[in-house]
């Protein structure tokens, strides 16, 4: 028997929560959520993913239901959030995570500040394989997306095997999903996890 639960009008990270909340406290081997938002469809979809489930979305153009269905025999309760890629080399000496939250640096000029950021961004191949994932969160999802003055060094750290994950709930505030052109999509929760996986987060 499916097990549904409504996650529409609920914001990031809530659907995912839900979802996890769900599979923490039952071993189900298909599950519906219905959420309302392209973030809360990809979140949602790659936690099921993740967790073993094979994945459908079906959408009506205002909400969207997400279906996984796993095999009986490999159904469980999870026992904890998915930890995030780690897939640069295990050998190296540090995870440095860097979390941008602005598409400018600094305080003042504000055209000086979005030159700033863009040098910062393309000298950050110099931290080598200590680089271990970059984090875009409110108008620093601006980076992330078409037309990026920084697409193409996002692009190159991302084929380097650098983990980019770029907030859902902030690409939909601003109007800029189906703009974005590198990365992951992501929830606080993955954010809050990569925090507690990294060796050093560096906040601009």
């Amino acid at each position: 028997m499916i097990k549904e639960i409504d996650c529409r009008k609920l914001d990031c990270p809530a659907p995912v929560l839900q979802t996890k909340k769900l599979l923490e406290a039952n071993a189900l081997s298909q599950v519906r959520i219905l959420v309302d938002n392209d973030a809360a469809v990809e979140n949602v979809s790659r936690f099921l993913s993740f967790h073993g489930f094979e994945v459908s979305v079906d959408s009506n153009g205002i909400s969207s239901a997400v279906e996984g269905i796993k095999e009986v025999a490999d159904a469980k309760i999870i026992e904890s959030a998915p930890a995030p890629q780690n897939t640069n080399d295990p050998g190296s000496s540090q995870k440095i995570m860097v979390m941008i939250s602005s598409s400018q640096m600094g305080r003042g000029d504000h055209e000086l500040g979005e030159k700033l950021m863009v040098n910062y961004i393309k000298t950050l191949k110099e931290m080598g394989e200590d680089l271990w994932q970059l984090v875009f969160v409110n108008h620093g999802v601006k980076l992330a997306i078409r037309n990026s003055a920084v697409l193409e060094e996002l692009q190159a750290l991302e084929a380097d095997k650098v983990g980019i994950l770029v907030c859902g709930a902030c690409l939909t505030h601003l109007g800029l999903m189906e703009e974005k052109k590198v990365g992951q999509t992501t929830n606080m929760l993955d954010i809050v996890t990569a925090m507690q996986y990294a060796d050093k987060v560096i906040n601009l």
